[in-house]
Formats: C-alpha cells, sequence, structure tokens
C-alpha cells in the first residue's frame, strides 16, 4: 500500500493537501511560487485519510465494475424469477453495498497504515535465487490456506444467532443473490471476515506486488462466488454452487476456497442437481420447495420458529 498511496501523493493528494492545508514556503524572505501543505507525506493523520479515500473510491470502482461484468456476462437471469428474489433486490444489494464500503475502508486503514509505516513483514524486492522463487511461489497457496482457515472460523460465528441478528443477516437477506451481492454486508461482517486478509502479513513476509495482487484476486473471488453460474462441479474448491447452497440453506458451506473445513467441521453440503441441471434449477416446484426449507431455516436461526436444524 505504500507504493500505491506514493503514487497517489505524487499525482494527487500533493496538490489537494497543499490546497487545503497550504505551508507558504519562502526563499530569502521572499514567498515562493511553490506550495506545500503543512501537512507532509508523514503525517499520520494525512496517511489515513489518504488511505481511508483510496480504499473507499477503488472499493467502489472494483465493486461496480466486478459485479457488473459479472451479472451481464455470468448471472443467470432466470433465477430473478425465484419467489425468494426480492423486489428491487439489485437496487437494494447495490445500495447497500456502496452504503458499506466507507466502513470497511475506515475499520481497514490502521491495517494499511501499518504496512506504510513499515511494521507488516511486507518486502518490495523481487527474488534473484531459486530458493527465493520457491518461497515466493509457496507462500500464495500458504495465503489461502491460512485465509480461508480464518474466514471459516469467523464466517460459522457469525451464524451464531447472537452475531446473526445483528451482523450477518443483512448478507443472507440475499437468498438469491446476485454478484451485487458479494459485498453486500453490514460494515462490521465485511470487515470481520477481511481480518486474516491483513493479518497474514503481520505473521509472514510476502512481497507487495504479490500481496496486492492476491488481495485482488481474493476480491474477484468474492463476486465469482455470488455469480449463479454453476459451471464447476468440484469437490474441493468452494464453487459459486457451493455458496449458492450456503445461502440457501444458511448452515452449511462457510469456506471462502475450499471445501475442507466444512468437511472437517461437518458443515459441507454438496451441491446436487437443484444447482447444475438448468431446468431442475429452474423449476418453480425446486424454487417453491427451497423458498420453505430457507425460511424454516432462517426462522430456527432468528428462533421464530420450532423446527430443528439437522
Amino acid at each position: 500500500m505504500d507504493v500505491a498511496l506514493a503514487y497517489a501523493d505524487e499525482y494527487f493528494f500533493d496538490s489537494v493537501y497543499a490546497k487545503l492545508l497550504p505551508s507558504q514556503s519562502f526563499v530569502n524572505g521572499t514567498a515562493d511560487d511553490f506550495v506545500t501543505s503543512s501537512w507532509s507525506r508523514d503525517n499520520d493523520m494525512r496517511i489515513c485519510l489518504s488511505l481511508f479515500v483510496m480504499v473507499t473510491l477503488g472499493g467502489w470502482f472494483f465493486y461496480l465494475s466486478a459485479a457488473t461484468f459479472s451479472y451481464y456476462v455470468f448471472f443467470d437471469h432466470e433465477y430473478m424469477k425465484h419467489p425468494k428474489f426480492l423486489k428491487n433486490q439489485v437496487r437494494l444489494e447495490i445500495d447497500c453495498a456502496v452504503k458499506a464500503v466507507p466502513g470497511f475502508a475506515a475499520l481497514t486503514v490502521p491495517w494499511f497504515w501499518g504496512e506504510v509505516k513499515g511494521y507488516s513483514l511486507l518486502y518490495e524486492d523481487m527474488p534473484t535465487t531459486a530458493l527465493g522463487w520457491a518461497y515466493f511461489l509457496l507462500v500464495m497457496p500458504t495465503f489461502l490456506l491460512f485465509t480461508d482457515c480464518g474466514i471459516y472460523w469467523i464466517h460459522r460465528y457469525l451464524h451464531h444467532p447472537i452475531l446473526y441478528k445483528r451482523l450477518h443477516k443483512p448478507h443472507h437477506k440475499w437468498i438469491v443473490p446476485t454478484p451485487f451481492a458479494s459485498h453486500a454486508f453490514h460494515p462490521l461482517d465485511g470487515y470481520s471476515q477481511s481480518v486474516p486478509y491483513h493479518l497474514f502479513v503481520y505473521l509472514i513476509p510476502m512481497q507487495k506486488w504479490q500481496y496486492i495482487g492476491m488481495f485482488i484476486f481474493v476480491n474477484i473471488w468474492t463476486v465469482m462466488i455470488h455469480d449463479g453460474n454453476f459451471v464447476s462441479h468440484s469437490t474441493v474448491i468452494n464453487t459459486s454452487a457451493h455458496h449458492a447452497v450456503h445461502h440457501l440453506y444458511f448452515n452449511y458451506n462457510y469456506g471462502q476456497y475450499f471445501t475442507f473445513w466444512d468437511r472437517l467441521g461437518g458443515s459441507h453440503r454438496e451441491p446436487t442437481e437443484e444447482q447444475y441441471n438448468e431446468e431442475l434449477r429452474n423449476s418453480k416446484k425446486t424454487w417453491a420447495a427451497q423458498a420453505k426449507d430457507a425460511e424454516d431455516i432462517e426462522g430456527e436461526v432468528l428462533g421464530t420458529n420450532k423446527k430443528k436444524i439437522n
């Protein structure tokens, strides 16, 4: 993030802060034409404010562009006829996500501030030896495995009735999600599930640009598992079909990338022909059964019915 901030300072923030908080330079007692800001680049308040602006604007841009692309290219629009698809749902998803992004950004700023100040284990140089390249390549699956484990347990505890009602329910408003639901969270919910990504580079060394690439990848993945495109039948990867099951039936498939932790934790539910067979997937009979099951299961989570979850 320090590299991105340096570019942003040079091409944008230096001039903005100079206008908002000017500090006039003097040469031989005469005012110079060059005006700088009273907040230097290493001012912590400036760093935090700049990071907040960057993450908010970047979050909006990435979310809207990636979700829009996925919605028009991959998402099965027939699914919008499902009885659990809300009126004006796409607009509601976008509204929820756009409002949540500044909250995500504000909560994330301390992690990025630590990276800028050099407290993380991010490094700049590319490897030059075979051993260095081996580490460079190995750290990527390590990142995925570490974050998948963290997200699984955080996500699973967010389904505890106390936390679910207060934090996670807004995301499960979208029982039949579109790609625009990918970032439509309560800010604390979305942030809590992002903590493993930030924590990783404070525990394990990682190259800066590699980290940025992985961070972009995980956000793309978040959009992909909400795209309703059930092409992959993998039993190892947590695909969009697995995540569709999670939105329908709540208490299954908490993992982000893999099914390992769900299998270990007894929360795995394999997608069926309900997801993979297009005719069955878009059957009104299937939709009616799904709607009833979704209502019963959420009612149990919220304590509004007496049906027990298996």
